[in-house]
């Protein structure tokens, strides 16, 4: 089993920056993918941007050089900075951990308004 802590998120105005962050804890495997999903009222869950222990990144289109995420493979966890927000940013943003099992963290709300 493997627990997921997020942190970050927030209101910001459109412009603006924000971090997220994800710790997982448990029974960690050696290789595993980590990441970001979001998920907009209406709207079906959408991968944002994942890493992997291999240091292999992916971003959907509509964030590629705006956010920015990150592993800290001592203390597993990933970061995502994201920056040059957009009110279509809105969404719950959710971390994902797929390695031995899939898991997902709670969700951490981000809203993008002036």
């Amino acid at each position: 089993q493997v627990q997921l802590v997020e942190s970050g998120g927030g209101l910001v105005q459109p412009g603006g920056s924000l971090r997220l962050s994800c710790t997982a804890s448990g029974k960690i495997p050696d290789f595993y993918v980590m990441g970001w999903y979001r998920q907009a009222p209406g709207k079906q869950r959408e991968l944002v941007a994942t890493t992997t222990t291999v240091g292999i990144t992916n971003y959907t289109d509509s964030v590629k050089g705006r956010f920015t995420i990150s592993r800290d493979g001592a203390k597993n966890t990933v970061s995502l900075q994201m920056s040059s927000l957009r009110n279509e940013d809105t969404a719950v943003y959710y971390c994902r951990f797929r390695g031995g099992g899939n898991y997902w963290g709670q969700g951490t709300q981000v809203t993008v308004s002036s």
